[in-house]
């Protein structure tokens, strides 16, 4: 009887809500929003490419440096030698985006090469001239000593790495850093997933004390089923609306690369002379693609179900508690940091997911959510700890579930005062 009193309000939350206009509204807002947040910094690279060089000029002062300087195509250099009062006019009248000053001291290594222009360009304009200053300067030193121009190409070459990860079924490109920012990405859904969705049961909870819906309920049906078919409707209503979600942007991300692809210039495969060629090109391609395991996608569910759970839970005991949203601001925040926690920490656990800090924290129901998913996109984690993350959580679950009956039974049937922590304490042991 208990599992049927669950079910029965597990459905009414799932398709009182499925119904509603703002579920429909939000629903159909998500793959536009999530469109454009793709397509807009995809069309803005595009476009930028099109933009015009910036035009400098060089004022060598030695006139030993200004040969050896290589800039990338986004700078042109205006050849012609011009007093440098010349210069700051024609960059005042935008005829220059500005010239760089070499003093004949540098390659002495006194003094300090200076860049004129408007507006200095931002840190990446500043960090490129500093690297091909710097690399004419170096390369004119050796020259200096006599060595012969061989050795100053030596000095430029770089030599390629390539990053193979060893595994069960062989050898594979290293695809850590793509995993990783995959891994980060899952990570940050789940947090908004469970904000989201878990702020929704805290509102049901909310609306229900104050329509005095839930002192009917309570009477057919114990605290700890009402807070189950609570949180597991809204949590199903959640997971349609996800699902919807990603049908949409696997369809919108068809169809937007196809777009995208008419716009960039791309290799014509007639152009190239034989079969073996296109053969090569793809492999090679497909090489640098990651996969993601299947046994992946099936722990996110796992960590993106329990997740959502745990903090749904805690977040209906905060709705019992009070009576209108305002009031619970002053509760939310315990939950909220441990979820802002990993968010802040993730850069660091991507660096050295085997470390301490980043086991520890993945194993921590509170954490594990998030900090396992991005954990076992940048590394190997053993199965051992992954399932012990799982029990955990869902452990944390049915206990959290437990703990926030205790509040609901007293806190639904509570009006007219906002309770402290102290009462929501006594609450818990009286109940």
């Amino acid at each position: 009887m208990s599992n049927s009193q669950t079910v029965i309000i597990a459905q009414r939350e799932y398709f009182q809500r499925l119904k509603s206009r703002s579920f429909i509204i939000t629903t159909a807002l998500g793959p536009i929003i999530l469109l454009v947040l793709i397509a807009v910094p995809i069309l803005i690279a595009v476009f930028a490419n099109d933009e015009t060089a910036k035009v400098i000029s060089i004022v060598d002062e030695s006139g030993q440096i200004s040969q050896l300087l290589e800039l990338p195509d986004s700078y042109s250099i205006d050849r012609l030698e011009r007093p440098v009062d010349s210069l700051r006019a024609m960059v005042n009248r935008d005829q220059l985006s500005g010239y760089l000053l070499l003093p004949a001291t540098l390659v002495d290594g006194d003094g300090e090469a200076v860049f004129y222009s408007k507006g200095g360009g931002g840190i990446v304009a500043g960090e490129t001239l500093r690297d091909a200053v710097t690399s004419a300067v170096r390369e004119r030193r050796i020259l200096d000593t006599g060595a012969d121009a061989e050795v100053v190409d030596i000095t430029r070459s770089r030599v390629p790495l390539r990053m193979r990860q060893i595994t069960e079924e062989g050898d594979r490109t290293d695809a850590t850093p793509v995993l990783a920012a995959f891994g980060y990405m899952m990570g940050f859904l789940i947090y908004i997933c469970m904000i989201l969705y878990g702020a929704m049961v805290m509102r049901g909870v909310i609306e229900e004390k104050t329509n005095r819906i839930s002192e009917l309920i309570a009477s057919s049906a114990k605290p700890f089923q009402l807070l189950l078919g609570k949180i597991l409707g809204i949590g199903a209503l959640g997971l349609t609306q996800l699902l919807i979600w990603i049908a949409a942007g696997v369809l919108l991300s068809a169809v937007g690369t196809t777009i995208i692809a008419s716009m960039v210039d791309m290799p014509d495969p007639a152009a190239m002379q034989t079969t073996q060629e296109q053969v090569e090109a793809t492999n090679a391609i497909t090489e640098y693609i990651p996969s993601i395991p299947p046994s992946y996608l099936i722990y996110f569910v796992f960590f993106f179900v329990g997740g959502y759970l745990f903090y749904a839970s805690l977040m209906a005991a905060v709705g019992s508690a009070v009576e209108q949203e305002s009031d619970a601001q002053q509760f939310m925040w315990p939950i909220i940091m441990p979820l802002i926690i990993p968010m802040v920490l993730l850069a660091q656990i991507v660096s050295n997911p085997d470390g301490g800090l980043a086991v520890a924290m993945s194993l921590i129901p509170l954490f594990s959510p998030i900090i396992m998913v991005v954990r076992m996109a940048a590394t190997n984690v053993p199965h051992w700890q992954v399932l012990l993350a799982i029990v955990l959580l869902f452990g944390s679950f049915v206990g959290a579930v437990w703990l926030s009956s205790r509040i609901y039974r007293i806190g639904i049937l509570s009006y007219g005062k906002k309770p402290t922590f102290g009462e929501i304490a006594r609450w818990i042991r009286t109940s």
